[in-house]
């Protein structure tokens, strides 16, 4: 619909729907997968409450889904979006106090994730302040938003699927995983001061930024010399799809690393702040490459899929429909930026690339849904 509204006429805000197009994908996809990973691998022994907690999680999502598209940020969908909050803080409580892992590893990344989500929503609350004494427009406000979701996506969702991908592969603790935690941390604390330029120039922040942006740089390497010796041992169990998913992922991930260093250059951090295509750009690699190509990989490597076609239709049509787009949205940034305007049909390219992503999706729940149908039938066969 977001696509479409540029190609034919839709009478709904744009704006509006904008809200509801990122809270239900953090909030309804992200949030919620990560909800039953965590609860899946960590505790064990599974209570009622988490079960609960999902159900009134997920209807606080499904709240938002119907109210923001018609009245933006309002009284319904501020209501629903501050039922979400409190029940990620009940969320956290339940982790914290039912984790279960043997792997230092996982119980340091997972804890970080947690606290990072916890610390994130700090600029939640401050938007309500922010509006009264200075308004949608301040300085103030800005910083609020970006705040929340700086550590959400670099925090709560980056650093919770690495704990995850440390947990299947049975990651020990060592001295090298130690100084890549570290540069973890730091490089996602330090990283913040770029946002936060982009609304209170100051060259210290400048500064901070790029320092971070090379502890981050040291960290992929890291990453990289940690994930190698147990990578292409423990893959070559796996079938080549999850291979292919898992190196797709990483990949993202030394690419978000690498544009995040063009940040050194002023010019370069100025130039993706006031060009939007870029800014959405650099948001879906990470969304839907790193963080969605991680989940995908985890779901492959579950009992909840046969490998049958619809499966490889799926997978292989959504991510072909993230590079579409991915590659649409820089090159006409890149046009903009050296004001040659418009590609030859974009909205319309940008529409029909796009629909390939919610159709590999429906691929894969197509798979989904006829595994368990299939599972339960021979369950019942004699």
């Amino acid at each position: 619909m977001l696509r479409y509204i540029f190609v034919g006429e839709l009478n709904i805000n744009y704006r509006f729907l904008i809200h509801a197009h990122s809270h239900i994908a953090m909030l309804g996809w992200l949030y919620l997968m990560l909800y039953v990973l965590i609860v899946h691998y960590f505790v064990p022994e599974q209570k009622p409450i988490f079960k609960t907690l999902f159900w009134i999680t997920e209807c606080a999502v499904i709240g938002m889904m119907l109210s923001f598209p018609f009245q933006g940020y309002a009284a319904v969908s501020i209501t629903f979006s501050t039922l979400h909050i409190f029940c990620s803080y009940y969320f956290v409580y339940l982790i914290w106090k039912h984790l279960k892992t043997e792997l230092v590893v996982t119980r340091r990344l997972l804890k970080a994730s947690l606290l990072f989500m916890l610390i994130s929503t700090i600029g939640v609350w401050c938007l309500g302040p922010a509006v009264s004494m200075l308004g949608q427009a301040s300085a103030f406000y800005q910083i609020a938003i970006q705040f929340f979701l700086h550590f959400q996506f670099n925090g709560w969702f980056l650093i919770a699927v690495i704990a995850i991908f440390f947990h299947v592969f049975k990651f020990e603790d060592s001295k090298l995983f130690k100084i890549f935690f570290k540069l973890l941390i730091v490089s996602i604390i330090l990283t913040l001061a770029l946002p936060i330029q982009w609304f209170a120039p100051h060259n210290l922040l400048l500064y901070i930024n790029g320092f971070g942006t090379i502890l981050q740089l040291i960290m992929g390497y890291f990453f990289l010399k940690l994930i190698q010796p147990k990578f292409s041992v423990v893959l070559k169990q796996q079938s080549r799809l999850v291979l292919y998913l898992y190196r797709f992922s990483i990949f993202c991930f030394v690419l978000k690393i690498g544009v995040q260093l063009l940040a050194l250059f002023p010019e370069f951090s100025q130039i993706v702040y006031t060009h939007r295509n870029l800014v959405i750009g650099f948001i879906h690699l990470l969304m839907l490459g790193v963080i969605t190509g991680f989940l995908f990989s985890f779901i492959l490597q579950s009992a909840l899929v046969t490998y049958t076609k619809s499966l490889y239709f799926g997978v292989y049509t959504f991510i072909f429909g993230f590079i579409l787009t991915e590659l649409l949205l820089v090159i006409q940034g890149v046009r903009f930026y050296f004001g040659n305007g418009l590609l030859p049909n974009y909205y319309l390219l940008l529409f029909l690339f796009s629909i390939l992503l919610p159709l590999g999706i429906g691929f894969l729940l197509f798979n989904i849904i006829t595994h368990k149908n299939y599972a339960s039938q021979t369950t019942k066969t004699p």
